[in-house]
């Protein structure tokens, strides 16, 4: 006896309040989320920490199974921990053309299926993502270095609350226009012309997302659902020491997408074998949208050679501060120090370059030169890290050997005013963990120096003529190299509006006088803005509504249909 096929599931009832207040959300632009951010067996279940960790061991040493996927073969997975081991996990072989192919191949039923099916489904992912959050945190911990609680909250629920308001958008803009139309036209005589039309927004083709090592499922939810609702497969990327958490990823979404009678291949992995595969699959002429995060080199090659897609890229530039006054000073140190040393400064976000007048700025605790304020700057760190292991705990671990051949350079330069400390990781031994470093630069002097980008645990302060010199300096070398935050310090509202005006001129996101529990590299969903195109850092924002109507088209169909009475007699 044959068993009865199990009917598609159409998730969108299920989700519809969730949507409908995701939407909302956006517009308000006030704190919301229906993810929580803590680890906690009160919100995810007392067995889901341990059930999590098990499922992440699972993994270990061996082949990761995606049924379905096009291709055959493996691919040996080059992931190492940064926290000292390798994670030995395998995954299926696709080549560029093979994966293309298949997405092809699925996107007819997807692009036919309405908007509200597809933000339904993407929704289901989302839950069941947020349902596997401990595994996940494992999986970007140990592919990232970020420390436990960093991972489970950016790799997990913030990255959610990411993808969800993506999803938002690109329901929303589907959405403001009518499914159908009756257009009537009077005629000077006779009945009046009369037509049907329909409305149909139509996806512009393969997607796909070339992912970052340090933050894959924060930064890579947002494209890969905006692609997903508006209509469009999506190819996943994976960097090639951080596979696993999109796999998972995309492991999941296959899941529902079968479970709601679509073909899995709408989302495919598609892991590096032996030579890189980002420039085959970015400029395939079959591929219409790039989503790209990573370096400025190869974002700045996306858009110059990707020519037949819509590219969106997050790269990297200048995150600056501009210090005039305060009337916090140990509240501004704690801050700056806090932000410098969060996943040891390897965020897009993170400050690099602190402009403070030479002869000092005005502060509750008195007047502090640049030097002073480098010098206490350093205490501020030394204090916040002085215990190895609360110190571990924020820092986490260095992700790649780049990170340390820059701070080994910024160590040369001769100028360091606290230098980088090596730690031993109290739960993992083999991790390599850095302090942040610290140096005192010159305005001037020094333009070459503090005009590159130092990702990682490496910052600047650099010493200025005036706090309108540090503007200058700031508006100049934003235009110029792009930026993805920008801070600033000051008490006179004057100041203040001077710095904002220099914000809008340079196009960078500005916070003001944070002294608190909120730091300048972090963001929050559905309020903040992340990124923008308005400085080199990057093309797009995460998000607002510029970010999803390039993902499809609204096309129209219409025809003749006879006046109806009530039409005919009003003309007549």
């Amino acid at each position: 006896m044959h068993q009865a096929a199990t009917a598609p599931t159409d998730f969108y009832p299920k989700h519809r309040e969730l949507l409908e207040q995701a939407v909302a959300a956006c517009a308000v632009r006030g704190f919301w989320t229906p993810y929580v951010e803590a680890p906690s067996a009160r919100a995810y279940g007392a067995e889901a920490a341990e059930e999590g960790e098990a499922a992440f061991r699972a993994h270990l040493d061996a082949p990761f199974p995606l049924a379905g996927q096009p291709g055959t073969g493996s691919v040996p997975g080059a992931e190492v921990s940064p926290y000292g081991f390798t994670l030995g996990v395998s995954y299926p072989r696709v080549t560029p053309e093979e994966a293309i192919a298949a997405a092809k191949s699925a996107a007819v039923q997807w692009r036919s299926a309405r908007p509200e099916t597809r933000a339904g489904v993407a929704a289901e992912i989302l839950a069941r993502l947020n349902a596997a959050s401990f595994e996940m945190a494992h999986a970007v911990q140990h592919t990232t270095g970020q420390p436990f609680v960093m991972a489970f909250q950016a790799g997990g629920p913030h990255a959610q609350d990411r993808g969800l308001e993506a999803v938002a958008y690109a329901f929303a803009e589907q959405l403001r226009h009518p499914v159908s139309a009756r257009w009537t036209k009077p005629q000077r005589r006779g009945d009046p012309l009369a037509l049907e039309k329909t409305f149909t927004p139509v996806g512009r083709g393969v997607a796909v997302l070339v992912a970052c090592n340090t933050f894959p499922t924060w930064n890579g939810y947002p494209g890969l659902f905006a692609s997903l609702v508006t209509g469009n497969p999506v190819v996943v990327k994976p960097h090639p020491r951080a596979v696993l958490p999109l796999a998972i990823t995309v492991r999941i979404a296959r899941e529902v997408l079968a479970e709601a009678g679509f073909d899995r291949n709408v989302v495919i992995l598609a892991p590096e074998g032996e030579r890189p595969t980002a420039t085959d699959l970015a400029t395939h002429p079959d591929v219409r949208i790039v989503d790209f995060t990573g370096s400025t080199e190869f974002g700045d090659w996306l858009e110059a050679n990707a020519r037949q897609a819509a590219v969106y890229t997050e790269k990297a530039g200048l995150n600056t501060v501009v210090v005039d006054a305060t009337d916090d000073y140990k509240g501004l140190l704690r801050n700056l120090a806090f932000s410098l040393s969060l996943y040891s400064g390897q965020m897009c976000t993170a400050p690099q370059n602190i402009l403070v007048p030479r002869d000092g700025v005005a502060t509750d605790q008195g007047r502090r030169t640049a030097d002073e304020f480098a010098t206490d700057l350093g205490g501020a760190l030394d204090a916040l890290l002085g215990d190895e292991r609360r110190a571990t705990g924020t820092l986490g671990a260095i992700v790649n050997d780049g990170v340390l051949k820059r701070l080994a350079e910024a160590g040369g330069l001769g100028r360091t005013t606290h230098p980088s400390r090596e730690l031993t990781h109290p739960e993992h031994p083999e991790a390599t963990v850095r302090t942040p470093l610290v140096a005192r630069l010159e305005a001037e002097a020094d333009h070459e120096t503090y005009t590159r980008e130092w990702f990682g645990p490496v910052s600047f302060v650099i010493a200025t003529d005036s706090t309108a010199h540090s503007l200058d300096v700031f508006r100049d070398t934003v235009r110029r190299h792009g930026a993805l935050t920008a801070a600033v310090y000051a008490t006179d509202e004057e100041v203040l509006d001077a710095a904002r005006s220099a914000a809008l001129d340079a196009g960078v996101h500005l916070s003001e006088n944070l002294t608190g529990a909120v730091f300048v590299n972090q963001s929050a969903a559905f309020s903040d803005f992340h990124g923008t195109p308005a400085n080199p850092a990057a093309s797009a924002a995460l998000t607002d509504p510029a970010f999803v109507t390039g993902r499809f088209a609204m096309l129209q169909s219409r025809r003749h249909v006879p006046a109806e009475p009530a039409e005919a007699a009003a003309d007549a």
